[in-house]
């Protein structure tokens, strides 16, 4: 205890953060404070056991602060822990986020195992492997999805999976291009492009960002959008069959695209991770359309097909005649891009991969296919009980149901709080998939059949 008539205290600057903004100047103040002579003397501080946050000089990515809210399905995440938190003995179902949930086929599984195995032989040992893909699988992956088609082993550049190489593509673009999404759209073509910089500010008033090209895609267009409508831009995503309207491009429809984007110079970067789940004549691929080795990209995965979204194998399709205004090759560009941000996808994973495209993996995922294709006839079939206009579930494993005048959130949060499944709001994709919900059929048989029983006990 200090015992004082008046207490002299020096005061400078460096106190503003703590004081509140002040007029101080750079010299130390003298301020006198008086004091009782009985008076206790304390030092007013932070609180005891906080202390200021140490900060770097360094500024942060202006682009990461455009990015609204969070990335969308964490963002369900963590609704779904809130509403567990809320009633923790609810039976949750999620036919949200699209993670597969069917086990790996054992045929595929074996041949990682093995592969695995030989990793502790000295015969079966290896380090750092190609950073475009083993070449027994890009072969495999180029006579398996495009023999016909013209695309060689060297053009197949394998990957950790095709949202990771959306990314990469972005950086083999740059920040000075523009870019055009289908809306709604997958949110990683987005979200990544105003991370790159490629954006202006979010306008909140549309729910758009500025230079983004968003090319409509509603039931009144059949999910394709009017071409004749839409700005020229450097590059094109389009993802078909799509997520998350489950619509498929017909084979007319990606011709038009294609001379689209060839009368416009620019390029295409077809997203084809369910083709697979394709079951009419509509194209799997964007190279079963002339024309296309010149202006496209495509990239795919095995995530959906093997359920593989844990062990993480994908590819890209970069053909040798795509070429950049200068007349380099894309190709070259992004081997470059790969071979300096990647180390290649783990060899096992790889040997999982080769084992896919076998005459017994290929049956197997098909099968896998097949089951998820039924949860979906089962959803559709409960929706349109209920009177509810659904698109999509055909040729895709995504359901689009439409609650017309309705928020997206709204009624995310309405079937969540009432039966306790979890959905995905259409407007997490873009402004376009306001008003609907995505379901998706990526569910244990059991769950699919609960959940629409909850369903039609809520709609009825």
């Amino acid at each position: 205890m200090l015992s004082m008539h008046h207490l002299s205290t020096s005061i400078s600057s460096s106190s503003s953060a703590f004081l509140g903004q002040n007029n101080f100047n750079s010299r130390a103040l003298h301020v006198s404070i008086p004091s009782k002579s009985s008076g206790i003397c304390r030092c007013i501080a932070a609180p005891p056991g906080e202390t200021a946050a140490y900060k770097t000089k360094v500024f942060r990515n202006a682009n990461m602060a455009k990015l609204q809210a969070g990335y969308l399905f964490p963002e369900i995440a963590r609704k779904r822990q809130a509403h567990l938190l809320k009633y923790p003995d609810a039976q949750v179902i999620s036919l949200g986020i699209g993670d597969t949930t069917e086990p790996i086929p054992e045929v595929i599984t074996s041949a990682m195992a093995k592969r695995a195995h030989a990793l502790s032989t000295l015969e079966g040992y290896s380090g750092y492997g190609a950073e475009q893909g083993e070449k027994p699988l890009r072969s495999a992956i180029a006579s398996t999805f495009y023999g016909d088609l013209g695309i060689e082993e060297d053009d197949i550049f394998v990957s950790d999976g095709a949202k990771c190489d959306i990314s990469r593509f972005q950086i083999l673009f740059g920040s000075n291009v523009t870019m055009a999404v289908q809306d709604p759209s997958y949110p990683a073509y987005v979200d990544s492009s105003v991370i790159m910089g490629q954006t202006g500010e979010f306008q909140k008033e549309v729910e758009k960002y500025g230079k983004i090209e968003y090319m409509k895609c509603t039931p009144e267009n059949g999910f394709f959008p009017d071409l004749s409508n839409i700005s020229r831009t450097d590059v094109i995503f389009f993802c078909s069959p799509n997520n998350p309207t489950g619509s498929t491009a017909t084979r007319e429809q990606l011709t038009q695209l294609v001379q689209f984007a060839k009368e416009n110079g620019s390029i295409i970067v077809f997203d084809s991770a369910y083709a697979l789940y394709v079951s009419d004549d509509s194209p799997r691929s964007i190279f079963e359309i002339p024309g296309a080795q010149e202006v496209a990209i495509e990239t795919s995965s095995f995530s959906k097909y093997a359920g593989f979204t844990g062990v993480r194998l994908g590819w890209t399709v970069v053909p040798k005649g795509l070429l950049f205004a200068d007349g380099f090759p894309v190709a070259k560009d992004f081997n470059r891009i790969v071979s300096t941000c990647f180390n290649g996808a783990s060899n096992i994973p790889q040997a999982g991969g080769l084992a896919c495209l076998s005459p017994e993996g290929l049956k197997a995922m098909r099968d896998v296919i097949s089951f998820y294709k039924e949860n979906t006839d089962i959803i559709v079939d409960t929706f349109n009980s209920l009177d509810f206009n659904v698109y999509g579930g055909i040729n895709a494993p995504y359901v689009w149901v439409h609650f017309p005048g309705r928020s997206s959130w709204d009624v995310f949060g309405e079937i969540l709080d009432k039966t306790h499944v979890v959905t995905t709001p259409g407007s997490g994709f873009g402004p376009g998939g306001e008003g609907f919900i995505r379901v998706s059929a990526f569910a244990h048989r059991e769950n699919v059949l609960e959940a629409c029983k909850r369903f039609k006990q809520l709609y009825k």
